[in-house]
């Protein structure tokens, strides 16, 4: 069920229809849009008698949702949702390009601080790392956690940098809202039901990446159990199915991209790199995500990834992402979109010959 504000309600016409809702037992979710608010229904296990809320002041209408995801459905709101964020001009849904690049794992202070200054030099905006790492095997580099997750906070306060890393569970979800400025639910866990309420309740954005086998629908689905707690900043992550086919690691399904947008209002980034688990094919795909439409890539870096403790493979040398920049900033221009230019001469929030030694979690 869907109320939909009148253009000009005011917000107390809007807060007295959320508290109006509760009252019925239902839980209210304002989300406002270019034109109008509307409000979300959830917790209905059938229909909701709507003649109390038609009538009420500043509702334009009320109407019922026939798919299964309500909060993400272009229904609720028909305007692309635009991430933002606190004392920073990044952006994810906008105009603007949004990338996100750094080795799969932090294996060290030093091997982290190299790639974030290669890549901040290329022009990204966003710093990747996994503090903790789900492995397929045990025996695998698991990640450093909680000191992996301060290098990476260090990294933030040295180079301005936004942080994006995965949390493997409710603990880790604890530390990670701590430190991150987006928290990663990765495609092992798109159907974490536990875990996806927890982040709806954290007070930083979302990713979501697609589950190794998830239908379109299951994606949203998963979207809606974040925004169903209160969590309105998610986005959503193609980063690869399983197929028969074994000339790539995954099939990178960029057919996913147009279908989201025609369905959801929540921006959606691909990831090259895990869907194609091959080097020589990251920059292609990455070329070809931004021509479709993406709203931004997560790719994997490295300055040493013969030696990387994970994902090697696929992670590009520093010389092929500022390559790699460089063609999507041309593909982007065609398209009326942007991509951060590089930076040259001294780093805006680098002080020459100095290192941060400490980090504070916010």
């Amino acid at each position: 069920m869907l109320v939909v504000m009148k253009a000009h309600a005011s917000e107390t016409e809007v807060r007295d229809v959320c508290e109006r809702i509760q009252k019925l037992g239902y839980r209210a979710h304002a989300i406002p849009g270019a034109q109008r608010t509307a409000i979300g229904i959830t917790g209905n296990q059938g229909e909701v008698e709507i003649g109390t809320l038609e009538e009420m002041s500043g509702v334009a209408e009320v109407i019922r949702v026939s798919k299964p995801y309500k909060l993400v459905s272009r229904d609720v709101k028909d305007t692309n949702t635009i991430i933002r964020f606190p004392n920073s001009d990044a952006t994810i849904g906008g105009n603007e390009i949004a990338v996100m690049a750094g080795p799969c794992g932090v294996e060290s202070r030093d091997q982290a601080f190299a790639v974030a200054e290669r890549v901040t030099r290329a022009g990204a905006k966003f710093f990747r790392g996994g503090a903790y790492k789900p492995r397929t095997s045990p025996y695998a580099f698991q990640g450093l956690g909680v000191q992996g997750l301060k290098i990476l906070a260090e990294i933030r306060d040295q180079f301005g940098l936004l942080i994006v890393t995965e949390a493997v569970d409710h603990e880790t979800l604890d530390y990670v809202e701590q430190y991150a400025d987006i928290i990663q639910i990765g495609a092992r866990n798109m159907q974490n039901f536990s875990l996806l309420k927890r982040a709806g309740r954290a007070n930083k954005p979302v990713l979501l990446k697609r589950g190794m086998s998830a239908t379109l629908e299951e994606l949203l689905m998963a979207a809606e159990y974040i925004m169903s707690e209160g969590n309105y900043n998610v986005i959503l992550c193609e980063r690869g199915v399983r197929t028969f086919a074994d000339h790539t690691r995954n099939t990178l399904d960029l057919s996913i991209v147009p279908a989201v947008q025609r369905l959801s209002h929540l921006p959606i980034i691909v990831d090259p790199s895990h869907g194609t688990g091959k080097r020589n094919k990251v920059t292609p795909l990455s070329r070809a995500a931004i021509a479709v439409g993406a709203s931004g890539l997560i790719i994997e870096v490295h300055c040493n990834p013969d030696e990387a403790l994970s994902d090697g493979l696929q992670s590009l040398y520093p010389e092929q992402f500022d390559q790699l920049m460089g063609e999507i900033r041309q593909i982007a221009a065609v398209l009326g979109r942007e991509v951060p230019g590089p930076i040259t001469g001294v780093l805006p929030n680098v002080v020459a010959g100095t290192v941060a030694t400490t980090a504070n979690p916010r």
